[in-house]
């Protein structure tokens, strides 16, 4: 399962806030929405936020097997 854990951590990091990612660097509200609620990005998406954030994929998003 990918997790967007580390981008919630990562963005308090950078004193950065889901207003300024979507107001000054033009994430939509909609991608804020699927990180909220564990679902896909693209990998563009991960790719921006990681421009925007200055920071790693693993700052992003992370793997965590399934447990069966």
């Amino acid at each position: 399962m990918i997790t967007y854990a580390p981008f919630w951590k990562t963005l308090k990091e950078k004193s950065e806030s889901t207003y300024t990612l979507i107001e000054k660097h033009g994430i939509s509200s909609a991608t804020i929405d699927r990180l909220r609620h564990e679902k896909g990005i693209s990998t563009t998406k991960i790719n921006d936020l990681c421009k925007i954030l200055n920071c790693n994929v693993s700052d992003i998003i992370e793997y965590i097997p399934d447990k069966d």
